[in-house]
């Protein structure tokens, strides 16, 4: 008797879904609703447009501080397992190399956005 109740309200429930999803979906297709959106390109226009430099700095700059947190984030647990003189001079031998990085780059010129 059980068994039948949960058979019936199971499919009751199936019925239901496959109504409410054919009754509320919109069918109206509009081209730019199903065209495809690409990062803020225009996906009409061209593929060979020229690609800005500007954005693709801000990517790398993203990507290189996404990475730095990766890196620093096991400095809690190596805080935990050892001294705190060895994890100073890690974190701190750390800053150092991105200290230089970003000096580096600055000398290069590719922090410079008015390019």
């Amino acid at each position: 008797m059980n068994l039948i109740m949960t058979m019936m309200i199971m499919i009751i429930m199936i019925i239901l879904t496959i109504i409410l999803n054919m009754t509320t979906k919109k069918l109206i297709m509009d081209r730019e609703k199903s065209s495809p959106f690409e990062c803020g390109f225009d996906p009409k226009n061209l593929a060979r447009l020229p690609f800005s430099l500007h954005f693709f700095l801000i990517a790398i700059v993203f990507i290189i501080f996404d990475v730095e947190l990766t890196l620093l984030l096991p400095f809690i647990i190596i805080m935990k397992k050892t001294s705190m003189m060895y994890s100073s001079l890690c974190l701190s031998i750390f800053t150092i190399i991105l200290i230089i990085g970003l000096f580096h780059e600055l000398n290069q010129g590719a922090l410079n956005w008015t390019k």
